[in-house]
C-alpha cells in the first residue's frame, strides 16, 4: 500500500471519529442544558438532587428539551455578563479605543471613583464612548495602541500599564471578540516584580526546569508522565491538589494522576459522567487554555455595556469570566474554594496539517488544581503553566501516537495469523486455535455461529441466546453485514436485560447469509478500580449533592448497561477479518453445492467480482502493512511483489525491486538454497528456509 492510500485510511478513520464525537456533542448538550435549568430552578441549590437529575438515556432525554432552552443555556455560558471581582474588564472599539462596555467595579479599581466626593471629570472618566487610553499613563496607552495593531494580540500579553490618577500598576490581558477588543485588567501585587512585554520569555524561564524534567522522561509510560506533571505543577503553583483528568472516547472523565496534601481525600481513579464537564465548558477550555477561579464564594461583578451593541458581550476568552452557579456549588461541596484548570490538547489527525493552530486539535484532558482557601495566581505564573502544559500536550501526543502504532501493529500481526489459519483450515480454527479472535480486539468473550453450530470463548451469552441474537440481527438489521454497539439495551435488543451486566456490548459480523462471528464486552464498571477513600455512612447527602463521590456513583449508573466503546481501529480489524472470512467461505459454499446446476445471474456475477476485488484489496493491504518483509516472484524468479517492510530493510524501493532477479539480492552462499526453494515452490511444495539478503 502506498503512503497515499495509508493516509486515506487514517483520514477516513479520523473523519469517522470526528463524526462520532460531533454526534456525542450534539446529543450531550441538551442534557447539560436540562441539568443546568433544573439546578437554577431548584428551591435549595445547596441540596440540589444531582443523582436524580442525570437522565441516563441520552436518546430519550434529548427529545424533550426545547431548542430555546439549549440556546438560552449556551448564551448564559458564553455571554453571561458576569466576571470575578479579582480584576476589572473594559471592552473597546479596536479602531479608536472608545469604551463599549465595562465591569461595574472598574471605576473604583482604577481609582476613578475615590471615597471622597469625586469631581465631575473623574465621574465621567469611564463612560461609553470615552477613550480608554486617557485612563492610563502614556507608556501604557502607547503599548495598548501598539498591541491593537498587532495580528496575534495575545502574544503580547501581559502589558504592564499604570493608572493615570494613582499610578497603580495593572496587567492588561487583551483578546479580540466580534464586537472589538476586550481588556482584562488584573492588579499587580507590589511585592511581585512586574513583567513587561517580554513576559513570555520570563514566564518560560519560570517553567523551564519543569519542562526539562518532562522532556527527559523515557517514552512509553503515560502514567509516569502524568505523575511527574502533577508534582511539577504543584511545586510551581502551590495548590493543595493537582490532578490530570483524562477524557475517554465516550466523553466521560477519569482522574489518572494526583498530587495532594495528605489530609485531603484522594480522587485518583475516580470516573465522572460526561455531564460533570458540560460540552459548552469544553468548548470554552479550547478557547481559553488556562482558567482561574479565585474564590467560588465571591460575589460576581456585572458587566454593563452600550445599548447599541446587538447582543451581550462574549466572555469566552476573558480571564475574569465568572463561573456559573452550578459549577461554583460543585466546588463548594467538595471544599475547593479556588481552582486553576488548564486544557491539554492533542492532534486530532496527525496526517492533517492546518494553517490554523486550533483546527485539527481535540481536548485530551485537563490539568485541574484545587485549593481549600481563596487563591490568586498572577498572570505570568499562569502563563508559565500554559507553557508547561503545551509541552505536556506534545509529550502526550507522542505517547498516544506510539500506543496507537503498537496497537495497530499487534492487530495487524494477529490479523495476518488469523488469515493464514483461514487459508489452511476451516473458520473454526480462528476460535479453537491460538491466537484466536479474542486476541484481535479487546473483549470478554467471542462466539462463532456457523452452520447451526456454536463455538464459544470467554464470557458469552448461552447458545440459545446467541441464536436469538442472530435471528434478531437477521430480522432487524438484514440490510447490513453486522452491528457494533456498546449497549445492546440501547440498540433495541429485547433480551438485553436478561443478559445482565455480563454482556452489554457486542460487535457482530455476518460471514455468510445466516452465520455470524461475535465479540462481546461486559459493562464498563467492571473495568473501574477506584483508589478513593471509602464512603462515609454518616454522610446523608452523599448521593444527592454535586460532589465527586456522587458523580462517581452517577457514572456507575450510566455505565451499568454499557461496555467500553468499540474504537475505529478495532472495527477496521473486525471488518477486515469479515471480508477475508466471506471470501474464503465462498469456496466452501461452492463445494457443498457443486451437484446443483445453477447459472448465476449477471447481478450475482458482478457482486461476486466486487467481493473478490474487496477481498483481494484487503489481502494486499495486509501484505503491504505487515511488520515483516514479504515479496513475490514470477515463474522466472523475477520479483513481482515487494512490500514496504522489504523496501525498508533492503533500501530498494518498489520501483527498483520489481523485475529484478531475486537471486541477485541473495548472498553468494545462499543462492543455491534460494534457487532450490523457488523450484520447489513452483511445484507446489512449502518449505521454511533461512537466507541472507543484500541491504543498502
Amino acid at each position: 500500500m502506498s503512503s497515499k492510500s495509508t493516509n486515506k485510511t487514517n483520514c477516513s478513520r479520523s473523519s469517522s471519529a470526528r463524526s462520532k464525537q460531533n454526534a456525542r456533542v450534539v446529543a450531550q448538550t441538551p442534557i447539560d442544558a436540562k441539568l443546568h435549568v433544573e439546578f437554577e430552578e431548584s428551591n435549595s441549590k445547596r441540596l440540589f438532587d444531582y443523582s436524580t437529575s442525570i437522565d441516563f438515556n441520552i436518546s430519550s432525554s434529548t427529545s424533550n428539551v426545547p431548542s430555546s432552552t439549549v440556546s438560552a443555556y449556551l448564551q448564559k455560558m458564553q455571554r453571561g455578563s458576569l466576571i470575578q471581582p479579582f480584576g476589572c474588564l473594559i471592552a473597546v472599539d479596536e479602531q479608536n479605543f472608545t469604551v463599549l462596555a465595562y465591569s461595574e467595579n472598574a471605576p473604583e479599581m482604577l481609582d476613578l471613583a475615590p471615597h471622597a466626593v469625586p469631581s465631575i471629570e473623574q465621574q465621567e472618566a469611564l463612560t461609553f464612548g470615552s477613550d480608554v487610553r486617557t485612563l492610563f499613563k502614556s507608556p501604557g496607552a502607547a503599548a495598548l495602541q501598539k498591541a491593537a495593531n498587532f495580528g496575534e494580540v495575545n502574544l503580547l500579553n501581559p502589558i504592564l500599564i499604570h493608572c493615570k490618577t494613582s499610578g497603580k500598576p495593572f496587567y492588561a490581558i487583551l483578546h479580540r471578540i466580534d464586537a472589538g477588543l476586550v481588556i482584562d485588567l488584573e492588579p499587580v501585587n507590589p511585592a511581585d516584580v512586574p513583567v513587561t512585554a517580554a513576559g513570555a520569555l520570563k514566564s518560560y524561564k519560570l517553567a523551564a526546569k519543569a519542562i526539562s524534567r518532562l522532556q527527559s522522561l523515557p517514552s512509553g509510560n503515560i502514567s509516569l508522565l502524568c505523575d511527574v506533571l502533577v508534582k511539577e505543577v504543584s511545586d510551581l503553583t502551590g495548590y493543595d491538589r493537582v490532578m490530570v483528568y483524562k477524557f475517554h472516547e465516550d466523553e466521560h472523565g477519569e482522574v489518572v494522576a494526583e498530587s495532594r496534601k495528605h489530609d485531603l481525600e484522594p480522587y485518583l481513579g475516580l470516573h465522572y459522567p460526561a455531564t460533570d464537564i458540560p460540552q459548552a465548558s469544553r468548548f470554552l477550555f479550547m478557547k481559553n487554555k488556562v482558567r482561574m477561579i479565585c474564590d467560588c464564594f465571591a460575589q460576581p461583578v456585572k458587566v454593563i455595556q452600550d445599548k447599541r451593541l446587538a447582543q451581550p458581550l462574549s466572555l469566552c476568552g476573558s480571564t475574569l469570566r465568572s463561573p456559573h452557579g452550578c459549577h461554583a456549588q460543585y466546588m463548594a461541596n467538595m471544599g475547593a474554594i479556588a481552582s486553576l484548570v488548564m486544557s491539554v490538547t492533542i492532534n486530532e489527525d496527525d496526517n492533517e496539517m492546518d494553517s490554523e493552530p486550533e483546527k485539527g486539535r481535540k481536548l485530551w484532558g485537563l490539568v485541574v488544581c484545587h485549593h481549600t482557601s481563596p487563591r490568586f495566581v498572577p498572570f505570568p505564573l499562569r502563563y508559565a503553566c500554559e507553557f508547561l502544559i503545551q509541552v505536556f500536550g506534545v509529550q502526550i501526543n507522542k505517547e498516544v501516537e506510539l500506543a496507537a502504532q503498537l496497537r495497530e501493529k499487534h492487530i495487524l500481526r494477529t490479523q495476518t495469523m488469523l488469515c493464514d489459519m483461514l487459508l489452511r483450515d476451516s473458520p473454526v480454527g480462528i476460535i479453537t486455535q491460538s491466537p484466536n479472535v479474542m486476541d484481535l480486539v479487546k473483549c470478554d468473550g467471542a462466539a462463532l455461529y456457523y452452520r447451526r453450530k456454536f463455538w464459544l470463548l470467554g464470557v458469552t451469552p448461552t447458545e440459545a441466546q446467541i441464536r436469538d441474537i442472530a435471528e434478531w440481527l437477521l430480522e432487524y438489521h438484514n440490510s447490513s453485514t453486522g452491528l457494533s454497539t456498546d449497549s445492546l439495551m440501547e440498540a433495541g435488543y429485547p433480551g438485553a436485560s436478561v443478559l445482565g451486566e455480563a454482556v452489554c456490548g457486542m460487535a457482530a459480523v455476518r460471514i455468510t447469509a445466516k452465520d455470524f462471528l461475535f465479540w462481546f464486552r461486559s459493562h464498563t464498571a467492571k473495568e473501574i478500580k477506584w483508589g478513593g477513600a471509602k464512603h462515609d455512612p454518616d454522610d446523608k447527602d452523599d448521593g444527592r449533592k454535586m460532589h465527586p463521590r456522587s458523580s462517581f456513583k452517577a457514572f456507575l449508573e450510566v455505565v451499568k448497561w454499557r461496555s467500553l466503546p468499540w474504537e475505529d481501529v478495532e472495527m477496521d480489524a473486525v471488518h477486515s477479518l469479515q471480508l477475508i472470512l466471506r471470501g474464503s467461505l465462498q469456496d466452501e459454499i461452492a463445494d457443498d453445492s457443486k451437484m446443483i446446476v445453477k447459472v448465476p445471474s449477471v447481478d450475482d456475477r458482478i457482486q461476486r467480482v466486487d467481493e473478490l476485488r474487496i477481498v483481494t484489496n484487503e489481502m494486499v493491504r495486509l501484505i503491504e502493512t505487515a511488520a515483516v518483509p514479504i515479496f513475490a516472484v514470477d515463474s522466472s524468479g523475477n520479483i513481482n511483489g515487494w512490500n514496504s517492510k522489504a523496501a525498508e530493510l533492503t533500501g530498494l524501493s518498489v520501483e527498483q525491486a520489481i523485475g529484478m532477479p531475486f537471486a541477485d539480492l541473495v548472498e553468494e552462499d545462499s543462492k543455491d538454497i534460494v534457487k532450490n526453494m523457488l523450484s520447489l515452490a513452483l511445484e507446489g511444495d512449502n518449505e521454511i528456509l533461512f537466507f541472507e539478503l543484500y541491504s543498502k
